[in-house]
């Protein structure tokens, strides 16, 4: 039985692999998929190649991504300043607005806006629509 799923259960497990990864780098990225994809963790799965290059994509760009978001904070505040849940948001959504040209910006933004919603909070949801906003008018 194949579970075949949406975009938005992938930037969930996106979500949810980045924030294992980043508790635990030295986790393995293909158990933690296997763990996110399956309820028991017997049946193996295929794994979406979106939410490969997602993961992925987030991993080996993250300086650069980091630079981008770094510009709309306010003066004083540094990454490390951000809350985890917001700053992985915040990844995922730049990745996609710099890399996934056949998604409208804002499909993107509303995605990150989702994810807060469901792993934030109201305060969370309006920084991360703030940053993104200002880089969608600057883009």
């Amino acid at each position: 039985m194949t579970q075949e799923l949406t975009r938005h259960d992938i930037r969930i497990r996106a979500f949810q692999t980045l924030f294992a990864l980043n508790a635990n780098p030295e986790a393995d990225k293909e158990v933690l998929y296997q763990q996110l994809l399956t309820d028991d963790g017997k049946l193996e799965l295929n794994v979406p190649p979106y939410l490969d290059e997602l993961v992925s994509g987030v991993l080996e760009n993250q300086a650069a991504l980091d630079e981008k978001i770094k510009q709309y904070l306010m003066q004083g505040w540094t990454i490390s300043r951000i809350a985890k849940t917001d700053l992985i948001i915040l990844r995922i959504a730049f990745f996609e607005l710099d890399n996934e040209q056949d998604i409208p910006n804002r499909v993107a933004v509303n995605e990150a806006l989702e994810l807060a919603k469901q792993f934030s909070d109201d305060r969370s949801r309006r920084f991360i629509n703030g940053v993104l906003a200002h880089e969608v008018e600057t883009n």
